[in-house]
């Protein structure tokens, strides 16, 4: 056996790994819930200008991005698209959502809507931080 480096690695190479992973982790759980969910901000042309994406797994909702144009933020659309993921995340009964975000994101803005931090990376990038936010529906005590 060898190891070998692969800089931008094709999709059969990264499917490997993903579907071994996959495979054992179906196997320790019985079967894993896993869908990929996109909200999507229309403007008045019907073409997609920014969005949320996530993907259920097992029991919590990740949220993978989030965009709104710069001319478009403070204007409730944040706010909306993340609320539709928490309406989305309930009806199919998960405990929760989490996400992570950069100090020179927007740690502030999902405080507000109720994230807390649960873990931190400093140092990333050199200088900032990346933030592990959660939010449970539930109301117990982050742990």
């Amino acid at each position: 056996m060898e190891i070998r480096l692969k800089l931008n690695p094709l999709g059969r190479d990264v499917a490997v790994v993903r579907n071994g992973l996959r495979a054992y982790n179906k196997q320790q759980t019985g079967g894993i819930r896993h869908q990929n969910v996109a909200l999507l901000l229309y403007d008045a042309d019907d073409n997609a200008v920014g969005g949320l994406t996530a993907t259920a797994v097992l029991d919590w909702l990740f949220v993978e991005w989030l965009h709104v144009p710069a001319e478009l933020r403070g204007k409730g659309h944040g706010r909306a698209l993340v609320a539709e993921a928490e309406v989305f995340a309930r009806q199919r009964g998960l405990l929760g959502m989490w996400l992570d975000t950069f100090s020179f994101q927007a740690r502030p803005f999902y405080e507000k809507l109720g994230f807390a931090v649960f873990g931190t990376l400093d140092d990333h990038p050199v200088g900032g931080a990346r933030y592990f936010m959660q939010k449970r529906f539930d109301s117990a005590s982050i742990r």
